[in-house]
């Protein structure tokens, strides 16, 4: 492993912990934003040739919207908000300056990364506002890591047979078990360590949710690296590659862990 991995892992989660567990609500949701809007223009520089651009912008504008609103109750359930975001969509290729053939595919790019980054990871901000919410984000980043973790090295000593050759030649369907084992276990351990208040039933259900929504998120965007012909959505973070890269099972784990609680809870 490349050790560069390790000294990120080392700054990140003191950081990440003080951030979550002692910091106001307010903070998160900041620190929420500022991964969003990275992880967005790592997915827009898939398509757009050029690193700043009119309608690059107003797609993180409007990402940036999106994200208020799952901070800010009711702004996104006011029709006037959506229907300003639908129409700053279409609008995209007006700012675009590209040839217009090119136009049906840019808007699609446009609204697709506010919709698979900022809709998807603003879940976030919604399980940090729920009851015991910063350990339910513990437990989402702890047991989406323990999968991943633990397909790697599963995949690696063990893997034979290939899950998706196409999208990602080095998963394998022995690795896929190997971190859907990891999830249900570290699901376990964080209820006994930390959140007793979730049962074992949602903790096993829990760890298997995140268990097959992780691999299905790695390889989305596996997909979309694939069509574009990269390796890393970005170099930003030392070892792992760029923060898409990342994020990339978390944009899916966060809204399962999500609406599964809030149908638990209020049933």
């Amino acid at each position: 492993m490349d050790p560069r991995r390790v000294y990120s892992a080392l700054v990140f989660f003191p950081l990440f912990y003080v951030l979550v567990r002692h910091l106001p609500p307010a903070a998160f949701s900041l620190f929420v934003a500022a991964g969003i809007l990275l992880a967005q223009y790592e997915y827009y520089r898939f398509h757009f040739p050029v690193p700043y651009s009119p309608p690059m912008g107003l797609g993180l504008g409007l990402g940036l919207l999106v994200t208020a609103g799952f901070a800010v109750p009711g702004l996104l359930t006011e029709p006037a908000t959506v229907t300003f975001i639908v129409m700053a969509i279409l609008l995209s290729h007006v700012l675009a300056g590209r040839e217009l053939k090119a136009g049906l595919l840019d808007t699609a790019v446009i609204a697709f990364g506010v919709f698979y980054v900022a809709w998807l990871l603003g879940h976030l901000i919604l399980v940090r506002q729920m009851a015991d919410g910063p350990f339910l984000i513990f437990f989402l980043f702890l047991v989406t890591w323990a999968n991943d973790t633990a397909a790697y090295y599963v995949g690696t000593f063990m893997g034979r047979h290939p899950m998706a050759p196409r999208i990602s030649p080095k998963k394998t369907w022995e690795g896929a078990v190997g971190g859907l084992l990891g999830s249900v276990a570290a699901a376990f351990a964080c209820r006994a360590w930390f959140l007793a208040s979730l049962d074992a039933r949602d903790a096993a259900i829990l760890g298997l949710l995140v268990g097959v929504a992780a691999p299905l998120g790695d390889l989305c965007e596996s997909v979309l690296k694939r069509s574009a012909g990269v390796k890393d959505s970005g170099g930003i973070i030392p070892g792992h590659g760029g923060l898409l890269d990342r994020v990339d099972s978390l944009i899916f784990t966060a809204p399962v862990l999500y609406y599964y609680l809030l149908t638990v809870r209020t049933l």
